[in-house]
């Protein structure tokens, strides 16, 4: 819960922003596999552990933003395999982006079909050939 010197809470709702809902929508339901909580026309909205995930065509008058969400994963390489044979382009493949004293910080991407990113990380145990 928010506290008096840190008001904010914990995440409710992303705005992923898309031009084809329908598209995007088929895209985050079946190559990414999350469950579809709700619709309605020109929304669409997904359940990713308790954070809602919402697609939406921007309607506000020079809103050009694109989105970048990462998803813990357990494995970046597996998850990366599986998403490209359900038809996810990759845009980045897995490497280690940071090594902490404790663990590999593994991370890959791929894209929706508007461009957004889709980030896969890890904190791996160290010294994985593949993440």
């Amino acid at each position: 819960m928010p506290e008096p010197d840190r008001p904010l809470g914990p995440i409710m709702q992303i705005l992923v922003p898309v031009s084809d809902v329908d598209r995007a929508a088929e895209f985050y339901e079946h190559v990414l596999g999350l469950p579809l909580l709700f619709r309605y026309p020109g929304n669409a909205f997904f359940d990713v552990a308790g954070v809602r995930l919402y697609l939406a065509r921007p309607t506000e008058p020079g809103y050009d933003g694109a989105a970048t969400i990462y998803f813990r994963v357990a494995d970046v390489t597996a998850t990366l395999g599986l998403l490209k044979s359900r038809g996810a382009t990759v845009r980045e493949r897995p490497e280690v982006v940071h090594r902490d004293p404790e663990y590999d910080l593994w991370l890959a991407f791929v894209a929706d079909p508007d461009g957004n990113n889709i980030g896969l990380m890890r904190e791996a145990p160290k010294g994985l050939e593949a993440g």
